[in-house]
């Protein structure tokens, strides 16, 4: 039995960033990946595919709105099997790169599937069939991922569904659409099919969707949804499912009334659990949250050799957390085996980073107002609208608005929502003014070229530095 320093489990984004991370501490390592094809969920069926496919649905709202510009674009078609085409040949060229990082010889690559026989012991079940063999570790990372989370409702199964996978390598598109959920895959893809002109209903079970922004930010989204003629359910309870001649119908109720909506296809989006199955990981004494795996703030498990990074242990569904993870894990399992001096890393939080890609877009970073008042911080927030914005006005995106949220004694920014135009890309500049620390009159007198969406951000500024003493 070969004993390696480290095995990681999953050779996704997580993965793979440990896995570098070790071989330059100088560590004998191994990723065990059991995906065909390689690349993880980012890469394959997340991140990259999914803004592919939106980046089509922006595309065909522009022409939607050509004449408001005094243009003239009504007659074009939409070919599912060309957007798919292209997500095909674009994730081919990414995954193709993460295939020859895993395979460049540095780290040894087995392709099979883990199960813990103990906490420094593990089965390897090959993916080409051929007889199970046993590795040892020194340290294990665990970045298996996560999956799409089912529901058992009546009549679900019977009808037929889709998942996300299935939206991505579609080759024809449903007229009418009913989706599932209230997250950020269902509503991105809600943008989607909207944006190419079919008919969306959303369904959610709470009352709120998004509950990591402020009502007032997810309230907005929603509107501009609503605006663009979808229809919104939330607050809801389902009730089951039914094949009828022209489709399938959706029953549920809403404020104890009954209601039912009949589409061609259902999407099921109601979010994602931890890949845990199947590795055995009460054989290594590894302590689980539900699904999760736990883990402490330097992403120890219940055992002081066992990471976990990614999905597979939360506590945001977000790749650049998951590598921050993986990479802080890394050091940390080095500093463990002797190989690195100093104290072990742990995560932070305080940048919490989120982005949606809808449109209008959303996106957050660090602590939303009412985060900050649970926790007892005295803080004071301001708002500023995209309806009233220059360069808003200019492109013709007016939805939405920007929050700063900030320290009512010190002035230090604390937070920021965006709802509206590339509002992932503006969120940046609260992520830099975070990181150093800023207040929000450092903010509110810092230069801004004028007409920019940027800018926006000052208006929020000034209003808390005058509201604040810092």
């Amino acid at each position: 039995m070969k004993t390696y320093d480290y095995v990681i489990l999953g050779g996704g984004s997580a993965g793979y960033a440990a896995a570098r991370t070790a071989v330059g501490l100088g560590m004998e390592t191994a990723v065990i990946e059991g995906g065909e094809p390689m690349g993880g969920l980012c890469i394959l069926r997340g991140c990259m595919p999914s803004k592919t496919l939106i980046e089509s649905a922006n595309r065909a709202l522009s022409i939607r709105h050509a004449r408001d510009f005094g243009l003239r674009a009504e007659d074009y078609q939409v070919h599912p099997k060309e957007v798919r085409d292209r997500k095909r040949a674009l994730i081919a060229d990414f995954a193709g790169y993460r295939q020859e990082q895993l395979q460049s010889g540095k780290f040894d690559l087995v392709r099979g599937r883990g199960t813990f026989l103990d906490e420094h012991r593990l089965r390897v079940a090959p993916l080409d069939g051929s007889p199970a063999w046993v590795m040892g570790a020194r340290a294990v990372l665990i970045a298996t991922g996560s999956r799409p989370r089912l529901l058992e409702i009546p009549g679900l199964e019977e009808v037929g569904y889709w998942l996300s996978d299935d939206v991505l390598d579609a080759e024809v598109y449903p007229e009418r659409i009913a989706i599932l959920g209230g997250g950020a895959i269902a509503l991105e893809m809600a943008h989607f099919f909207d944006g190419i002109g079919k008919e969306v209903s959303l369904i959610q079970r709470s009352p709120r969707f998004l509950r990591e922004f402020d009502p007032e930010i997810s309230e907005a989204l929603l509107e501009s949804f609503r605006e663009r003629g979808m229809q919104v359910f939330s607050g809801t309870t389902l009730q089951g499912f039914e094949k009828t001649e022209g489709g399938k119908k959706v029953i549920f109720e809403q404020a104890a009334e009954r209601k039912e909506i009949e589409v061609d296809e259902i999407l099921l989006s109601v979010g994602r659990l931890p890949e845990s199955r199947g590795l055995q990981m009460e054989a290594a004494g590894l302590a689980m949250n539900s699904h999760w795996v736990q883990t402490g703030p330097d992403q120890r498990t219940g055992r002081a050799h066992v990471f976990a990074a990614g999905d597979v242990c939360g506590p945001l569904e977000v790749v650049h957390l998951a590598i921050e993870q993986a990479e802080r894990a890394t050091r940390n399992a080095a500093r463990q085996l002797g190989k690195l001096g100093g104290e072990a890393e742990e995560m932070s939080y305080r940048l919490k980073l989120f982005g949606i890609f809808t449109s209008p877009e959303m996106a957050l970073v660090g602590r939303s107002e009412e985060e900050a008042r649970d926790e007892g911080i005295p803080v004071v927030a301001a708002r500023y609208p995209f309806d009233d914005h220059g360069k808003s006005l200019v492109m013709g995106e007016t939805s939405g608005m920007v929050k700063l949220i900030a320290h009512r004694e010190t002035g230090e920014i604390l937070g920021g929502q965006v709802v509206g135009p590339h509002g992932v890309e503006l969120i940046h500049e609260i992520v830099v003014a975070m990181r150093f620390r800023a207040t929000a009159q450092q903010l509110a007198t810092t230069p801004h070229y004028h007409p920019t969406l940027a800018e926006i951000w000052t208006y929020p500024a000034e209003e808390l530095a005058e509201a604040t003493q810092g």
